[in-house]
């Protein structure tokens, strides 16, 4: 096995069961902690890579024994401590987490495998908003279907059946159906489950479900909403009058201002939801396409993992530049270092970067004043330094070339030479911050930026890698394409967006269903009239305006409602972005003329067919 590039024998004592994927701790394999304290045995308090876990005795308060962590920790650290405000880098405080709360809580630093619970509220909500609107759907077609009941209704109660009897058989019929659709949505949950841990990057599992407590959620969950779909239709049917729905005289729910409502409720969701992802389109496509002040494509990032052999980087440079393909290569330091410097009077936090005068040509990063470091200078490896645009305007300086700073406590100064135009070294989630550049020969290198050309770029990484195991044997040759580096910085982006499409198709195919139901209902309350209308000589055009004209009323009274909140929701969420799309005002009207349409075809087929039906029929009967 290879440890800190040499390999070293280890005896393999235990097989330890793989870990599930929904667990916080997940390994390939365990060393002892003692190796790694003998490997580095002078280890700072301030080294925080490795959580600590421990098992507190029963009467002992979490509170108390961090406290008492606190406590030792300020006296066994205290000369660091000092040393640490001294740099300005502040300090940190020990705390205690408990085990259940460490896999959806990402604030406590260097926990592994910790999700974002954000994540679970928007999925828990999205699958609220589907329960809430199916439920309103089955109000309406319930409503909707009432009056062919009715004769049944006013029979069952002419021979002395109890309202209470009625009620408790339609709340039956409910369960009956709810009961049906669980059993249905556990295997559409089975049948879909490899779908959605591909569309979300997950390797979730049915068997998590297994739990007691979430079982008896699912019993309470199902009972509520049988409850809910079922009680309101059930009131309704119950009481009709007897008689007037014999003569055929019933009415369905007098005005229906709940179903009404239902419907407002429903659109206001739908529209919602695609404001929603007309949002998360647009920022998506504004981080995967916004310039980044370098050129990424074509470009190689190489991984080499020898950062202390100074002779081995300066050779594989000059093997890469050789490689036929290979525009330009440039070495740079391996990982991401952030510290402190003191320039014209003021403190500045600032990135770090080790690098030689190759790079920026490769990145095609340009200079917006003085120069690039160079070979016919060898004082810019000892004491020059590049800036970026960042730094020079957190510093405060008018002319930079030739100004000095201090680097955390070092007693010399470095001379700025150059100033390097600002460019998006982070993801667009972050701001780009103040950047130094360095090529001091002490500093090490661990990669490599590869420019090549388009033409035979199977050739060019093959021959880069034939280069590499010639000079590094023992190691696998590590490469990534840096414009895929930075799309997989928005893979969390790119998942939501699918999420919440399909989440905004299925709120719109439940919602037309329900606005079709209510559609219906209304056409059987208005058949007489339409009858008439049609008889004094109304049009199919004039007559399908008329019905369709309603539901378009609560639709825009949706749009109203909806605007508001997916204004804030947008504009909270964009606020994580340090880079945002324009909240432009044509994307509200737009998602409001998208559910017009959709409401509108919806309910064209019930309105042309009741505007189309023989009115000798529907008035023949009284």
């Amino acid at each position: 096995m290879e440890i800190n590039e040499k390999f070293e024998p280890f005896t393999v004592t235990g097989v330890a069961r793989r870990a599930p994927q929904n667990s916080t701790i997940r390994f390939e394999f365990i060393l002892p902690f003692k190796y790694r304290e003998a490997l580095e045995p002078d280890w700072s308090w301030n080294w925080l890579s490795y959580p600590t876990y421990l098992l507190l005795e029963k009467t002992a308060d979490p509170a108390l024994v961090a406290k008492k962590m606190n406590a030792h920790y300020a006296v066994a650290n205290a000369k660091a401590n000092e040393e640490m405000k001294s740099l300005g880098e502040g300090s940190f405080t020990w705390g205690l987490q408990s085990f259940p709360e460490m896999h959806l809580d990402p604030k406590m630093f260097a926990t592994s495998n910790v999700s974002d619970p954000v994540y679970s509220y928007i999925l828990s909500g999205i699958a609220l908003f589907i329960l809430a609107i199916a439920c309103i759907n089955f109000i309406n077609l319930t409503i909707a279907q009432s009056l062919r009941r009715a004769k049944e209704i006013g029979i069952r109660k002419v021979v002395g059946g109890q309202r209470k009897q009625l009620v408790i058989q339609f709340l039956g019929e409910s369960v009956l159906l709810c009961a049906i659709a669980f059993l249905l949505a556990i295997g559409l949950a089975i049948a879909v489950l490899p779908t959605f841990n591909n569309l979300a990057n997950k390797q979730l599992s049915l068997s998590y479900l297994a739990d007691p407590f979430l079982i008896g959620g699912y019993l309470v969950l199902f009972l509520l909403t049988s409850f809910i779909a079922g009680f309101y239709p059930a009131l309704v049917l119950s009481g009709f009058d007897p008689v007037k729905t014999l003569y055929g005289r019933g009415s369905a729910a007098g005005k229906n201002y709940l179903s009404r409502s239902l419907v407002v409720v429903q659109f206001s969701l739908a529209t919602f939801l695609i404001i929603a992802t007309v949002f998360v389109y647009a920022q998506f496509d504004f981080l995967t396409h916004k310039e980044l002040g370098y050129n990424d494509k074509n470009l190689l990032q190489v991984t080499v993992h020898q950062d202390g052999n100074h002779r081995l980087m300066k050779l594989l440079k000059e093997e890469f530049s050789k490689v036929p393909g290979v525009e330009m290569a440039a070495p740079r330091m391996n990982g991401i270092w952030q510290t402190r410097s003191k320039a014209n009077d003021k403190e500045i936090e600032f990135r770090y970067e080790h690098i030689d005068e190759a790079y920026l040509p490769t990145l095609q990063v340009p200079m917006v004043a003085g120069r690039n470091f160079s070979a016919d200078f060898p004082g810019d490896s000892t004491r020059a330094i590049l800036v970026n645009e960042a730094y020079v305007k957190a510093a405060g300086f008018t002319n930079p070339i030739g100004q000095k700073i201090q680097v955390n406590n070092d007693a010399g100064r470095l001379e700025i030479i150059g100033v390097v135009k600002d460019y998006h070294y982070e993801s667009l989630k972050e701001k780009i911050g103040p950047q130094v550049f360095s090529s001091d020969p002490n500093r090490q290198f661990g990669q490599f930026m590869i420019r090549i050309s388009p033409d035979n770029t199977p050739r060019t990484i093959a021959g880069l890698e034939k280069v590499f195991h010639s000079l590094v044997p023992y190691r696998p040759f590590e490469y990534d394409f840096k414009q895929d580096l930075n799309y997989r910085n928005y893979e969390s982006e790119n998942r939501w967006k699918s999420i919440i499409s399909f989440a905004s198709l299925i709120t719109i195919f439940i919602s037309c269903i329900g606005l079709f139901g209510l559609a219906t209902l209304t056409i059987r309350r208005r058949v007489k009239e339409i009858g008439v209308r049609k008889v004094l000589g109304a049009s199919v055009f004039q007559i399908s305006r008329l019905v369709s004209g309603n539901f378009l009323v609560l639709v825009i009274i949706a749009f109203f409602i909806a605007v508001p909140v997916a204004w804030y929701a947008a504009h909270t969420w964009l606020q994580g972005f340090a880079y945002q799309v324009p909240m432009h005002w044509w994307i509200f009207p737009l998602a409001c003329g998208a559910t017009i349409i959709v409401a509108l075809v919806t309910v064209s087929f019930q309105a042309i067919g009741a505007s189309m039906a023989n009115p000798v029929k529907s008035l023949r009967t009284d």
